[in-house]
């Protein structure tokens, strides 16, 4: 059964959605859209294939902190329930 989210869970997915648009909306975008290169390849194109895996990295940790933490939630209840 699934225990449900604490209000900091759900806060920490909400700030991670609006930096997720933050990353992707045009201000942000127009800051990497130079006529500059690194090793040949636009800034552009290097913020996006640098910064969409980095932000799905921090999502992933995220989770698996949250299944951690959960984990030892159940077995502290399994131990007192014992």
């Amino acid at each position: 059964m699934k225990t449900p989210q604490t209000t900091s869970t759900r806060e920490a997915w909400v700030l991670c959605l609006i930096l997720g648009i933050i990353m992707l909306n045009f201000p942000f975008l127009q800051i990497f859209n130079t006529g500059h290169s690194i090793f040949g390849i636009p800034i552009l194109i290097f913020y996006f294939f640098l910064g969409w895996p980095l932000s799905i990295m921090v999502i992933y940790l995220f989770v698996r902190r949250l299944q951690q933490d959960e984990d030892k939630d159940r077995k502290m209840r399994d131990e007192e329930s014992e």
